[in-house]
Order: structure tokens, then C-alpha cells, then sequence
């Protein structure tokens, strides 16, 4: 039974990203469900996208917490030696031994449970397509499979399972579960989008396009902004909404790609910043975009900002293709043909909207979780009987 099932999830840190916003939305809800949850997050603190992040500070985290859902760090600091000490392991030997099964939010995890020669049953939640550019991630993957500690691999796109498998990992592993969100609080939302464009000062007919990404490099922003250059050239009216980590004017990196797009200074891009509210900053939008040059799975933005009405452009990367096929537009990477796909979504939004509304079905998390509870259900029942013949071995 889920209520029986105790599971640690293991997280190299707390930041803002689609990976973690899923994985943490999957143990809220299976939490809820019966199963019990808890948390170890190898750094308290993490330095990305050009912004220090502490774990308290997480959105992700205090959803946990709002859950009931234990949280503890195993350092407090953004980083640490490779190799874990003592006291390290003793805490994730501890925890670990108290669940039934161990979760981990992508691959890196697995340096602490290979170190510590964990023993029991360990699923891995990978999140990209892109398994050899993840530095020595795939080497600890690699080890903890050959060790026999891996009862699944969760692929969230089918791209990610094509990737791993294209890497050598074995078949009978990669289960693909899609990503999925909540309907409730993903839907058009006609109150929202006159709140948020009154409050930037936009008018209820001008174009708008969300950008919702953190500052690195697989988002190409630099593309983006390109793009961006020309749409705002042909639309005098038109809006570009930015946020997530690094989206904000305090980011120097950012500043410079603005100045070479020359779009520093300009009042109708609109830097947010990591928000707590994203389904309005996509109810307000009229296109999503997604310019990515590697690393994409199922990119969360493209389905959250269809699901509240935005018509979904991306770049040919990971699962884009699928997720926009009937729903929206897919672009080379080229910023001029970026622009035109966004005003032909822009302007084709009304004819969508029907196949947009009919998706809503296909993307909720409903179906996620129980495909989540019956993996781990599974890999539960992996241990035990690993258990149960280990007690059956003859001692000396």
C-alpha cells in the first residue's frame, strides 16, 4: 500500500529550474496521497545564473515544507569537497535506511550514494536530452547501474529516453513518465491578464510574449533577444515579459546581451525576475517562447504557457516538436524566422485556442503521479524481496 512506502529524494541543491519545480510538485502530490516523503539536499546554498540561492529561500522549498514534507541540508554552504566525509554519509546512510526507496532529482545525487555503497533500491529522475554534457554525472549513473543499485531510470520526455539509451544504458531501466501540471492553477485566467497588464503598463490589444527561462546558456537568451529586437521593430506596441533566475536588471550578463540586441533602456521589455506567479505572467501573454540550443526534454514553460491560453514557439529541441505539433509553431535557430513564427502565433491564437483547450487533458499531473506511485510501488517491492533473499544468505 503507498501509505507503507517511505521515500528519500535526493537533491544536489535547491534553485530555480523546471527539473525541480516537477520533481518537488511529484513529491507534494504523492505525499498527499499516503506515500511519506522526505528530503536531502546535498548544498544549502547554490550560486547559479549570477544570483546566490539559499534553500530557505526556494519556492520549491517551502512547498515541501507547506506539505509536511521533511527538508534537511548536508552542507550548509554552496559547495564542498568531492568526496563526502563521515558525519556526510552517517546522515544519508541514516535517512536513507528509513525509506524504502531512494529518489534522486537527476544524476548527480548519485556521487553520495555510490560513495556510500548504498544498497537498497534507487530510482534516478532524468530531465534532459543532453546525458555527456552533465560533467561527471554520467560516470556516477554509469556506476550506480553497474553496481545493480538502479531499479528504473524515469525519463520525462522521450527525447531524454532516446539520449540515455543512444549512451549505453540499458533498456529494460528507461521508463518514460511525461511531465505534467496542475489544471487548476494552469488555465486561462482573463482576470489575471488585465491585472499583470495594467500593472506593466500594457494595453489590452498589444501583443505580448512571455520568456520564462533562468540566465544560461542552453536557453540561448542571446537568440532570444534577437528575436525580441525584431518582433518589438514590427509590433511599435508589442511586449517581451523575461523571468526566472538572472532575468533581472542587477544581472551584468544580461545587461551586455541587451545592449548588443540594442534593447538596452527599452520600456517594453520587461525583466521579473524569479516569480512565484508564472501561470499569470502566461495567462497575460499571447505566445510562449522557448529559444533553447540543446539539453530540453519537455520544457515546463511550453506546457504550463499553453495550458493558461499562450500559443507555445520553440526551437527543435528535446520533446519541443511533439509538445507544439497541432498546438503552435516550431523554429530553426534563426532570430529572424523566430519573430515571424511569433506573429504568425500571435495572429493564428483564436484559431488555436480550441486544440489548446482540447490539450489540457493530455498534460495534467494526475496521470504523472500515478505513474510515479506505480514505479516506485514497484521498485519498493525490488528492495524487499533483494531483502528478503539477503537474510535467506548463509553468514561465514
Amino acid at each position: 500500500m503507498s501509505h507503507e512506502i517511505g521515500v528519500l529524494s535526493l537533491y544536489e541543491g535547491f534553485f530555480r529550474g523546471g527539473a525541480r519545480i516537477l520533481h518537488t510538485d511529484v513529491l507534494a502530490g504523492l505525499h498527499d496521497r499516503g506515500q511519506q516523503h522526505r528530503v536531502l539536499s546535498i548544498l544549502g546554498q547554490v550560486y547559479r545564473e549570477a544570483t546566490f540561492q539559499w534553500m530557505q529561500d526556494d519556492p520549491c522549498y517551502r512547498r515541501l515544507v507547506a506539505a509536511g514534507i521533511p527538508v534537511t541540508a548536508l552542507r550548509d554552504g554552496d559547495r564542498g569537497p568531492a568526496a563526502f566525509d563521515e558525519r556526510e554519509l552517517a546522515l544519508f546512510r541514516q535517512q536513507a535506511a528509513a525509506a524504502h526507496v531512494v529518489l534522486t532529482l537527476k544524476e548527480q545525487p548519485l556521487r553520495l550514494v555510490n560513495q556510500a555503497g548504498w544498497g537498497g533500491p534507487v530510482v534516478t529522475c532524468l530531465h534532459r536530452s543532453d546525458p555527456e554534457n552533465q560533467g561527471s554525472a554520467l560516470t556516477q549513473l554509469r556506476t550506480a547501474v553497474d553496481a545493480g543499485r538502479i531499479a528504473a531510470l524515469v525519463c520525462c520526455a522521450e527525447s531524454t529516453r532516446s539520449a540515455y539509451r543512444a549512451v549505453g544504458l540499458p533498456d529494460g531501466l528507461l521508463h518514460v513518465i511525461p511531465n505534467g501540471v496542475d489544471l487548476r492553477r494552469f488555465r486561462p485566467d482573463g482576470q489575471a491578464r488585465t491585472r499583470m497588464r495594467g500593472a506593466l503598463g500594457i494595453t489590452h490589444d498589444a501583443l505580448v510574449v512571455a520568456f520564462a527561462a533562468r540566465y544560461d546558456a542552453m536557453k540561448n537568451v542571446s537568440l532570444f533577444l534577437a528575436a525580441a529586437a525584431l518582433f518589438l521593430a514590427e509590433h511599435p506596441s508589442a511586449h517581451v515579459l523575461m523571468c526566472g533566475t538572472g532575468m533581472t536588471p542587477g544581472n551584468e550578463w544580461l545587461l551586455a546581451d541587451l545592449r548588443v540586441a540594442g534593447l538596452e533602456g527599452c520600456d517594453r521589455i520587461h525583466l521579473l525576475g524569479v516569480r512565484d506567479d508564472p501561470q499569470a505572467l502566461y495567462a497575460t501573454a499571447d505566445v510562449v517562447a522557448l529559444t533553447s540550443a540543446f539539453g530540453e526534454a519537455a520544457p515546463l514553460c511550453l506546457i504550463e504557457g499553453l495550458l493558461c491560453g499562450a500559443v507555445p514557439v520553440a526551437t527543435d529541441v528535446g520533446d519541443c516538436a511533439s509538445i507544439t505539433a497541432g498546438l503552435g509553431l516550431l523554429t530553426p535557430p534563426d532570430a529572424g524566422a523566430i519573430a515571424a513564427a511569433w506573429s504568425e502565433a500571435a495572429a493564428r491564437r483564436g484559431e488555436l485556442t480550441p486544440a489548446l483547450l482540447a490539450a489540457r487533458a493530455r498534460f495534467g499531473r494526475r496521470r504523472m503521479l500515478t505513474s510515479y506511485a506505480a514505479l516506485i510501488r514497484r521498485a519498493a517491492g525490488v528492495g524487499a524481496r533483494r531483502r528478503a533473499v539477503q537474510a535467506l544468505e548463509p553468514v561465514g
